[in-house]
């Protein structure tokens, strides 16, 4: 299974990004996403922005990520 999620870019230089996943900095390929800009939400896959999402789709999967992972601590 592939799973791609929304992360927020910080800064750009070139084709790449800096972007802040759950309060971690990582540098990413947003090749494939030229459109990109600072403060845009983007899909993440394996290293690779490959889609923009507006603001509330990626608040939107955020919470329901968390919610999976919160679930699943309960689970034991």
């Amino acid at each position: 299974m592939c799973l791609a999620v929304p992360v927020k870019i910080t800064s750009i230089d070139g084709e790449q990004a800096e972007v802040d996943i759950g309060g971690v900095g990582r540098k990413v390929s947003i090749i494939l996403t030229p459109e990109a800009r600072v403060g845009d939400y983007v899909l993440l896959h394996t290293g690779y922005a490959i889609n923009v999402l507006n603001e509330e789709e990626a608040q939107e999967t955020l919470s329901l990520l968390e919610r999976m992972v919160e679930a699943g601590e309960g689970g034991d």
